[in-house]
This record gives structure tokens, C-alpha cells and sequence, in this order.
């Protein structure tokens, strides 16, 4: 019954189509205008799919469930599954930690039947960074676990405070799940603990996995090479929407500033384990005064997060983000270059185009759209006009 109220087809199942006829050919025969407009409009379609009124949860708890089973050693991603997906985890850890820097990331692995937690929730890459380098020399065998890995990352989320998003990204790559007992009991728990679950498969759909999505909310994807796996990962570094059941609260935070002198010798509290040298290098908690030799971190010892106002200011643009441009005609236009990048608009199919910023009306051409939205995440036309750049900082 649930297969019949989803409304999206499975492509074997929707309408024959001439998807050939998109591409056309322009006056002198050539094929790229054509090609170009296509891809402008796939990467545009998802810059307007995010939604800039939706409250979004941007102190972020995931765990990465990372299937280490037999499965794993298939060729069909290059050289391997396992060694491709470590190497798009490397790359997502950097650039998560980058975008969300109040936020906390975990890894867990799974095989033989059984689940372990690599690495706890921290808002330190380098120390998931060791342990990708780490995963990279375990053998992949036996079967995966699904039920035993949400447990593993279940006995440590739902301890976490209400006001934050707590979060699952299975990365999965075998076709059987092999549990201790029933699977839906612990479902049941998930979605008691308000954890949002996302599944990106390797091999195939799995109806044990998208009904876990489908239940907790989150989104299930196949890859179907290298490069869309990792876009597929890629695609959660923006925060989820926040669920109804986030509570709103003040969060107590600590500014915490470096001293390297005028101050006694003491143990880094994010390198205990390691017990490195004593020295007077560090950051120290306003509150309790214990050191940590890098930000941002929770303070072990009061549990005060410690971040810098550069942290606050990149978690910020997820709360305001820029708003979406108007698109266009360049005939309908009177610029005649990019603001931006001051590149001339020509009568190309790439500067068909033209995108206005609804505040200062200035325009810009696609690469500068996508550009000031995915990265910049600021319209310099605004940001140079006192008038509008004091307007929109009250």
C-alpha cells in the first residue's frame, strides 16, 4: 500500500520519452549552446529547490554509518567502493566542519554483523580525518548490521539536548542486512528520539531502507558512479529543515581568546588520551578555565561551547541566506556586463540570461548567480551600498 501513494515512478515505469530532442542544434550546427543551457538549468533548478524561509537546524549532531561489509570490495567505483567512498568522505569532512562549524560529526562502521563506533561526536575534523586514514587499512567482510549500527548511534543521540538536529547518513553498499532481532523495534526508537535518517545506497534500492527514510523524514538516493555519489553525499552539508518537535532555546556559548604566555602549564583537555607535553599555548574556558588547543569545541569539563565569532558569523548565512535572483532576458536588460566578475554579455546561449538582485538591482551573470550562492553566500552589490548594507545588518 505504501508503494501505491508515492507518486514518483521508478523510470522503467513512466512514459516512453525522446530525451534526444532536448538537445537541438544551432544555426551553424553545433551542439554545445544547446548542452550549455541544459546544464544552466539543471544546477539553477537546484539553487531555487532550496527554500529560504524554511527555519533550518544548524547545530547539527551526524553520525556517518559507513557499511564495511564484503560488499565493499566490488569494483565497480574505482579502484574500489571502499577506497572511492573514504576518499569522498575526506573531502565531505573538510568541507562539513567548514560550513557548519558549531556542528559535531561521528563515524561508525559496521560488518561481521556487528557495529563500532571509530569516532565520537566532535566538531574536530583532523580527528575524523586520522580515522578515515585508519579505516583505509581494515578489511572489509561479512555482513552488515543496519539494526546494531542505529543502536550504536541511537545510545548516543538521544541523549543529546532537545534544541539540536540530530542526524543519520547511512552509507550503504550491500543488498542484506543481517539484525539480532527485529529491525522495526528499534526504527521505533528513532523516530521516538526525533533522529532524521538519509541513505545513499551503492548497489540498489532497498525497501528496508527507504522505509527507514520514510519514516524519519530523511531521503533516500542511489549512486550511479563516482562523481554522483559524491554529490549525493555532498548534498548534506546544508542543514536539514528543523523538525516541529526542536525546542527553542538560548544556548549559553563561551568566547573564549588565545593566550601563548603569562599563564601555568597545562594538559590540553582535547588531547587527554594522547597525553601531550604541557605547555601555555591554548584556549581556555571562560567558565571553568580548562585548555583547548583548537576551536570550535564543547568543554569537557562544563559542557560550554567554545567558538570564535568567525564560527558564528559562517553558521549565520544558513539562519539569512541570500535570496534567489530574478532570472531575466539579457535583451531585457540595459547592463552590459556582469557586476560581479565584469565580464561583457555577449549573444551567446551561456548570457541567454541575466540574474538581478532583488535589494540593490544590480545584475549578474550565471557562474557569479551560483557562485555568490554557494559560496560567497553575499551579493557585493549590496554589501557595497552603505544604505543597503546597514538596512539589511538591523
Amino acid at each position: 500500500m505504501q508503494e501505491e501513494e508515492d507518486p514518483k515512478e521508478y523510470r522503467w515505469e513512466s512514459g516512453y520519452e525522446k530525451t534526444w530532442e532536448t538537445i537541438q542544434e544551432d544555426e551553424s550546427g553545433r551542439l554545445e549552446p544547446s548542452v550549455t543551457e541544459i546544464i544552466q538549468r539543471t544546477k539553477r533548478r537546484k539553487l531555487l529547490d532550496r527554500e529560504a524561509s524554511v527555519r533550518l537546524g544548524i547545530m547539527r549532531h551526524v553520525y556517518i554509518i559507513l557499511d564495511y561489509s564484503q560488499a565493499m570490495t566490488e569494483q565497480d567505483l574505482k579502484p574500489t567502493r571502499q577506497i572511492c567512498t573514504l576518499k569522498i568522505l575526506e573531502d565531505f569532512i573538510k568541507e562539513f566542519h567548514d560550513q557548519n562549524p558549531i556542528s559535531q560529526l561521528g563515524i561508525i562502521t559496521t560488518q561481521n554483523k556487528v557495529a563500532k563506533r571509530n569516532s565520537d561526536l566532535s566538531n574536530n575534523p583532523q580527528r575524523h580525518l586520522d580515522c578515515i586514514k585508519k579505516l583505509q587499512d581494515v578489511p572489509c567482510r561479512g555482513e552488515p548490521s543496519l539494526q546494531n549500527a542505529l543502536e550504536v548511534a541511537l545510545s548516543s543521540l538521544r541523549h543529546l539536548p532537545p534544541h539540536t538536529s540530530r542526524e543519520i547518513l547511512i552509507i550503504y553498499a550491500a543488498l542484506t542486512t543481517c539484525d539480532p532481532g527485529e529491525i522495526i523495534a528499534t526504527l521505533q526508537k528513532v523516530q521516538e528520539a526525533n533522529i532524521r535518517v538519509s541513505v545513499v545506497g551503492l548497489a540498489a534500492e532497498l525497501h528496508v531502507c527507504k522505509d527507514i527514510t520514510k519514516n524519519t523524514g530523511g531521503s533516500f538516493s542511489v549512486s550511479i558512479n563516482d562523481l554522483h555519489l559524491k554529490e549525493l553525499v555532498n548534498e548534506h552539508l546544508e542543514p536539514p529543515p528543523a523538525s516541529n518537535k526542536m525546542d527553542h532555546t538560548l544556548i549559553k556559548v563561551g568566547f573564549p581568546h588565545q593566550i601563548n604566555a603569562d599563564a601555568k602549564p597545562a594538559l590540553c583537555m582535547c588531547h587527554l588520551d594522547d597525553l601531550p607535553p604541557l605547555n601555555t599555548r591554548g584556549y581556555y574556558c571562560p567558565q571553568c578555565t580548562a585548555k583547548y588547543c583548537d576551536l570550535p569545541a564543547e568543554c569537557r569539563v562544563c559542557g560550554l561551547m567554545l567558538v570564535t565569532a568567525p564560527h558564528l558569523a559562517r553558521s549565520y548565512r544558513h539562519l539569512f541566506p541570500l535570496r534567489h535572483f530574478n532570472e531575466i532576458l539579457a535583451e531585457e536588460s540595459s547592463a552590459k556586463e556582469c557586476y560581479g566578475c565584469q565580464k561583457q554579455f555577449t549573444a551567446t546561449a551561456a548570457d541567454k540570461n541575466v540574474y538581478v538582485c532583488r535589494t540593490c538591482q544590480q545584475v549578474f551573470c550565471f557562474n557569479c548567480d551560483i557562485f555568490l550562492h554557494e559560496t560567497v553566500h553575499s551579493c557585493p552589490g549590496c554589501a557595497s551600498n552603505p544604505t543597503i548594507s546597514q538596512y539589511t545588518n538591523t
